[in-house]
């Protein structure tokens, strides 16, 4: 299939499987669409185990691994999402959050890590650098497909720039840490010798460099786009500068990913109230939501897709239950160190910890950096691990944690803390 035909077919299912959410499931969007992927691919491998001659499965697996989901989603869709995310966070909201989401996305990052990878070698038998490697692709939250119930759950303000500032930046820094990890866990000919010495040139090389990047792009176009009154160009620009400055940063071998955050909160806060009239404010704003929304719905429907690529052997699966339990225990811990560290020196909203550990949804960067590892005997157990709390984690987190939020997030009566 070509890329045109395969785009058309993704989007005419995305809308097919969200209008049977919308009419039957009645769940939030993106997860009712992940639901219904996964139900429908399930079917397919039944009805195969049922009636062999049928040979369905075989066939949409080879379309779904003809489809680089890893390539589709790092190298294009991630930019697009992680700008259109960072474009609606203002930097006003953030700086009052800054303290708890640097640590969450660097300290609470690096407990993640090794929480997950320890624990995962003790009971695999895993190398213990491999099972790093995964504990650096399970780290990355993505709480995108359950802001807006958060929202319904009128909780305050700063716990919800809280999990979208540490959501964006996380998900830059567990990529940098993954690619650090990758280099020392499976090194090349050209990359022996002074290992640790290397990953850290390579850590300061991707963080820093992809947020000056970010940072410069966002104001050149921010400069040029003060000069133009015209709403069409302006949001064309944008588009520009989310994919072209994704492109680059990929050439310049920094991180693409803070780039694109980096680059989005800029436009999005200074951009929109210096660089912009209101029409264009409303044109950029409802153009960026409606491309954040269709590009989750089509990112939801190929993680429901993805379980063909998925191994169901008997010690995957338990590997991956298991898997469940380290990511939640270490979300925990990434989660409350930060924020009893910064006790002492400020208030926090009632159930910050419970609420940011179950609210911190795994979702398609972690399928993406699985299914990108170089071939080997523990890839097929990362990748069916990975999946197995990715699923978990939307399904079964993402359609509770309003629930979690309304118990623990609020006392009625007393007012609410920063």
């Amino acid at each position: 299939m070509s890329l045109l035909q395969i785009a058309s077919l993704l989007i005419v299912l995305a809308g097919a499987f969200g209008a049977i959410n919308y009419l039957f499931l009645k769940l939030p969007s993106t997860i009712g669409i992940l639901v219904v992927a996964l139900f429908a691919s399930l079917a397919v491998i039944a009805s195969d185990a049922l009636f062999p001659a049928l040979t369905v499965e075989e066939q949409i697996r080879a379309q779904v691994l003809e489809v680089d989901f890893s390539d589709a989603l790092l190298e294009g869709m991630l930019g697009l999402l992680l700008f259109a995310g960072a474009l609606h966070v203002k930097l006003s909201d953030l700086r009052k959050a800054w303290p708890v989401i640097s640590l969450m996305a660097t300290v609470g990052i690096g407990l993640s890590t090794a929480i997950v990878g320890f624990g995962f070698s003790w009971f695999t038998g895993m190398p213990l650098m491999i099972a790093l490697v995964f504990g650096a692709l399970i780290s990355p939250t993505d709480p995108v497909a359950v802001l807006g119930v958060l929202r319904e759950a009128e909780l305050p303000k700063s716990l919800e720039t809280k999990i979208a500032g540490e959501s964006l930046f996380n998900d830059g820094v567990g990529y940098v840490v993954f690619l650090v990890l990758i280099g020392l866990a499976f090194p090349t000919g050209d990359s022996q010798g002074s290992g640790l010495a290397d990953a850290a040139k390579l850590f300061v090389q991707e963080a820093l460099g992809g947020a000056v990047l970010g940072l410069v792009l966002g104001w050149l176009t921010f400069r040029v786009m003060r000069l133009i009154d015209d709403y069409s160009l302006e949001v064309l620009i944008t588009l520009g500068l989310a994919f072209g400055g994704y492109e680059l940063a990929v050439w310049l071998h920094v991180s693409a990913p803070i780039m694109a955050v980096c680059a989005g909160l800029l436009i999005g806060d200074i951009g929109t109230k210096h660089g912009m009239s209101e029409e264009t404010r409303q044109y950029v704003d409802a153009f960026w939501k409606m491309i954040d929304e269709i590009l989750n719905a089509v990112l939801f429907l190929m993680i429901g897709f993805e379980v063909f690529a998925v191994a169901f052997e008997t010690d995957f699966l338990i590997a991956g239950f298991m898997a469940i339990f380290l990511s939640l225990l270490a979300r925990l811990i990434a989660v409350s160190v930060p924020v009893l560290m910064l006790k002492p020196f400020r208030e926090f909203s009632d159930g910050v910890i419970p609420i940011m550990t179950w609210g911190g949804l795994k979702g398609g960067i972690s399928v993406a950096l699985a299914l990108s590892l170089p071939d080997g005997e523990w890839k097929p157990v990362i990748l069916t691990a990975t999946y197995i709390v990715v699923i978990f984690s939307i399904i079964v987190q993402g359609l509770t944690v309003t629930r979690l939020a309304e118990r623990v997030g609020r006392a009625p009566g007393l007012p609410m803390p920063d």
